[in-house]
């Protein structure tokens, strides 16, 4: 997760951002990623920080918070030249964060894309901070463990290495995911890829080819699939070519092939610094020149030519009126409290603790596997009375039908692909192209639109999906990222955003131009970095099919909805339903357990939490029955009649008063044993 936007710069605050972290005035965003979103801070005296903070889902993973709390407690440990300071942190707060002093400037990938290699004294001191900062990173016992360009800022005053997300300590105690490899294709060390050792000698591995990049805006290892890569790492030649000649040497003896072979971070630093010295004196000519850069207080700031930076966002207006300051504060206090609409706990059931346990994802790389097939209209046609007294139909966006099979009697329809089940290959979404035409134009602004209004409820809206078509293959292509590590449950959502998204979007066009519209497929995939040259597919399908699932006629919740509706939301209408829906089922709750309607009062003090899936549209109401207060049929049923008599009326009522809501499809589900896995009890709709 980077801790700067493009180029540094200061974005806007969204909707919800907390106005205080701790004793940080936020003033906008600077980036965000799949583990969380980084704040633009003032203190009170001005200066300018970075705050971090974990996502609420990632925060209720217990092993990612002992993660982050590792990193914090790194992170303290290491200070010296080219590093970024941690100011404070607090890693047990309900949304966990940590701020660091704001670091200004590209990172290196993106100073590369648009200004090309470094070059001159720029090069031998980017090569001699960086060795600088490792050189104190190993000092204080740490080993960083993902030293790669996006983690190396160019501020003003020189390099800046930042990021301890996967560090450890050099005396082996880590808290990873066993089996998982961590690091990125072409940053690892061979050493690593035969045994999982990560040392010292696998960041000055990183390091070697870190300078070698700088210096020629190559990959030294190439770029292709990891395993390409990794086999080039472990037995090929790093690619040097346009590396000056006298840093070449200490690039290559760190890219040694053995670990014991590699020069030391302290080392390379030394060395690094007297070919800075020796630029110097060329530049300022002769021993004038040396003795200049000798009485530097800092000699790679000397010969670091970066611009300054300044962003007007940085300086904020005069404080906001009261009126808004608290609106800010609720939504605030909602996301960062992690009570958010989309995983909250009923207080009044089972206490204020959010709900958003990790859940894996469902059918990620493959096909969605459906039954049957609704044609996606909004449930219930509305209908209004002219003074004639006849019908006729009202008009609404949300009640716009999507057909379940948009070529029905079509004897020659352009797309001729139907049916077919083959996987799209790399190979297909290499070639895929930018939409051209205006069908394509259109078709393609209609999917970023769909997913962008599912992704904001989540919070999730920094995801900015890429719509690319492949002609010959028939096949719309969305793509996200590029975000390394983004966690598994939101990686779910993109690839159920994207193809809901797709999957209207096509079916819409295929009806109405069945015999000019050549595309029906469509296939979503994700890119970890920047410079992949292939994605990794999650999912694919077909408009013909139909986007939406029923069985057996009806509406069924699935473990994938309720997977996304425990991620927490963000949307202000989500929290004050779920509130209300609170509300209404602790009373109809107590008032069935006193007249002896089959629910145990104890059962009321199960953690019982509500959650909205965007994409299938859907509230899901879930209960954590450990205690087995459910055990019965009859006591399942009681409490999904409940759910469904209270909340339905929530719904539809907010249905009619507000045209941005969607919901009205419902599902509960009960968690109990410890298996893990929930148990739907019913589904349904509350417009049928």
């Amino acid at each position: 997760m980077s801790t700067t936007g493009a180029g540094g710069r200061v974005q806007p605050a969204h909707l919800g951002d907390p106005s205080w972290i701790g004793p940080y005035r936020i003033v906008g965003r600077l980036g965000a990623g799949g583990m969380g979103t980084v704040h633009a801070g003032l203190t009170a005296e001005g200066l300018r920080v970075a705050v971090k903070v974990i996502h609420p889902a990632q925060a209720q993973d217990p092993e990612f918070r002992a993660r982050f709390r590792r990193e914090v407690q790194l992170s303290a440990r290491v200070h010296g030249p080219c590093l970024v300071p941690l100011l404070a942190a607090d890693p047990e707060a309900a949304a966990p964060w940590l701020a660091t002093a704001y670091a200004p400037g590209p990172t290196l990938s993106q100073h590369l894309a648009q200004y090309g290699p470094l070059t001159g004294g720029t090069l031998y001191a980017f090569a001699t901070g960086t060795a600088q900062a490792l050189a104190a990173i190993h000092a204080a016992g740490v080993v960083h463990r993902d030293v790669k360009p996006q983690n190396v800022i160019l501020t003003p005053a020189g390099p800046r290495v930042l990021d301890f997300g996967i560090a450890h300590a050099a005396d082996g105690t880590s808290v990873t995911r066993t089996g998982v490899v961590t690091g990125t294709p072409g940053w690892i060390s061979p050493e690593y890829y035969r045994d999982g050792t990560a040392g010292p000698e696998g960041d000055m591995f990183a390091w070697g080819a870190l300078v070698a990049h700088a210096a020629t805006g190559r990959l030294p290892f190439g770029a292709g699939a990891p395993d390409a890569v990794a086999f080039r790492v472990l037995s090929g030649e790093p690619d040097l070519d346009g590396v000056p000649r006298e840093l070449r040497e200490i690039v290559a003896t760190a890219l040694a092939k053995h670990p014991g072979d590699r020069t030391r971070a302290a080392a390379a630093a030394e060395e690094c610094a007297r070919l800075l010295a020796a630029a110097a004196t060329q530049v300022g000519g002769g021993a004038a020149g040396l003795q200049s850069t000798r009485v530097s207080a800092d000699p790679v700031a000397a010969q670091w030519e970066m611009p300054t930076l300044d962003d007007p966002r940085w300086h904020p207006p005069s404080s906001p009126t009261r009126k808004r300051t608290v609106i800010t504060a609720l939504v605030a206090a909602a996301v960062v409290g992690g009570i958010a609409g989309g995983a909250l706990a009923f207080p009044g059931v089972g206490g204020d603790r959010a709900r958003a346990a990790k859940a894996g994802p469902t059918g990620g790389g493959t096909a969605s596997t459906t039954v049957t097939h609704e044609d996606g209209a909004t449930p219930g046609a509305a209908t209004a009375t002219t003074p004639a007294g006849t019908a006729e139909p009202v008009t609404d966006p949300r009640r716009a039908a999507v057909p379940t099979d948009p070529l029905a009697g079509v004897t020659d329809p352009a797309f001729t692909r139907a049916g077919d089940e083959t996987q799209p290959g790399d190979d297909e979404w290499r070639i895929s192209t930018a939409a051209s035409t205006p069908a394509e134009q259109q078709v393609a602004q209609a999917v970023r639109d769909g997913m962008k209004t599912m992704l904001a409820t989540k919070n999730m809206d920094f995801m900015q999906p890429t719509v690319t078509f492949n002609r010959r293959a028939q096949t719309l292509m969305v793509t996200g990222g590029p975000i390394s590590q983004l966690p598994e449950n939101e990686q779910e959502v993109f690839r159920r955003s994207g193809e809901m998204a797709a999957c209207v979007a096509l079916a819409r066009r295929l009806k109405d131009h069945p015999t000019s519209w050549p595309y029906g497929r469509y296939s979503v995939f994700w890119k970890d970095f920047d410079t992949d040259p292939e994605a990794n597919i999650l999912g694919f399908g077909e408009a013909t099919d139909g986007c939406y699932t029923r069985i057996a006629g009806q509406w069924q919740g699935d473990e994938a909805g309720l997977a996304t509706a425990r991620i927490p939301s963000s949307d202000k209408a989500e929290i004050r339903v779920a509130d209300a829906i609170d509300k209404a089922v602790t009373a109809a709750w107590r008032a069935r357990a006193a007249e002896g309607d089959g629910l145990e009062p104890s059962a009321a003090d199960d953690e019982i939490s509500l959650g909205f899936d965007p994409v299938e549209k859907a509230a899901y109401v879930w209960i954590d029955d450990s205690a087995g207060q459910l055990v019965g049929r009859a006591q399942r049923a009681n409490f999904q009649d409940v759910v469904t008599t209270t909340a339905c009326p929530k719904l539809v009522s907010e249905y009619s008063s507000n045209k941005a809501w969607q919901y009205t499809r419902w599902s509960v589900a009960v968690f109990a044993g410890n298996s893990g896995a929930p148990e739907f009890t019913g589904s349904g709709d509350c417009m049928p």
